[in-house]
């Protein structure tokens, strides 16, 4: 109630604004997914229905937060990046956590049955949330790269892991005992020489996770038009522009990626 007694409790609220010129990161992780992924019976190493609901997931909270220029995720995790300029919910992080995670969170239930159907969903999974400020572009592209690494350690060790429980016999701590101490150059002998798999050929959902940017692309429409001077109408093909949102599972370490799309990390 405005001018009321009580408005004096708005002086405890803190003031959680994030400082200006720099790239807002808010990255979300899910709770207590080992559990929720053994309930739901989720393929190991890898659930591709799993990790395209994510990205359906992380699409949409794009497409609601268009001050998000690009995300990145993997496994159960996402990072959605805001333009450095943006003023949205004015900065503050308590609001951008919160509205993040809210709209995944239910996305992901709302979407369930699409990725996975004739599957129940036995309860809705929780995410934790955190934001994150870089003030350079090379601490955000060192992040991001950050980020791809992990993918790329922890999927060639789980890859190892579940072949050795599922195709070899042996149990979780063999297997764990098995992997210990050994360097990427000794799993990928071990996935080709005893499973004739070479890492390379696995699929790059898996090995390099999923980056969302949004792009402008080309479409025709076809639009009737009456003409001035008759009451005729005339069918016209009309070619316009629009943003939308792409999803690729490309290496962004290199400079490849970003020599690509400029305007990511341009002025925005």
């Amino acid at each position: 109630m405005a001018n009321s007694k009580y408005e004096y409790v708005k002086q405890f609220e803190s003031q959680d604004k994030c400082l200006p010129n720099c790239w807002i990161v808010v990255r979300i992780d899910g709770r207590n997914f080992h559990k929720f992924s053994d309930e739901h019976n989720f393929e190991k190493p890898n659930d591709e229905g799993c990790l395209r609901l994510m990205n359906s997931c992380a699409e949409y909270v794009m497409t609601e937060f268009r001050d998000i220029i690009i995300a990145y995720g993997d496994s159960d995790e996402y990072s959605f990046v805001f333009r450095r300029n943006t003023t949205q919910f004015s900065r503050r992080a308590s609001k951008l956590m919160t509205n993040i995670v809210s709209q995944f969170a239910s996305c992901f239930v709302f979407n369930w049955s699409k990725f996975f159907r004739g599957k129940e969903l036995k309860y809705p999974p929780a995410f934790d949330c955190r934001v994150v400020l870089y003030p350079t572009n090379q601490n955000l592209r060192d992040y991001l790269s950050w980020r791809q690494a992990d993918c790329h350690i922890n999927n060639l060790y789980n890859t190892c892991f579940w072949m050795l429980v599922q195709r070899d016999n042996c149990t979780t701590k063999e297997a764990e005992e098995r992997l210990r101490g050994t360097f990427s150059s000794d799993k990928n002998e071990l996935l080709f020489s005893k499973f004739d798999i070479n890492y390379n050929d696995i699929p790059p959902l898996f090995r390099k996770g999923s980056v969302l940017f949004w792009q402008k692309v080309e479409e025709k429409i076809v639009k009737q038009c009456r003409s001035k001077e008759s009451d005729v109408v005339e069918t016209r093909e009309i070619t316009r522009q629009r943003n939308i949102v792409i999803t690729q599972h490309v290496d962004i370490i290199g400079d490849e990626f970003w020599k690509l799309h400029p305007e990511i990390l341009g002025d925005s």
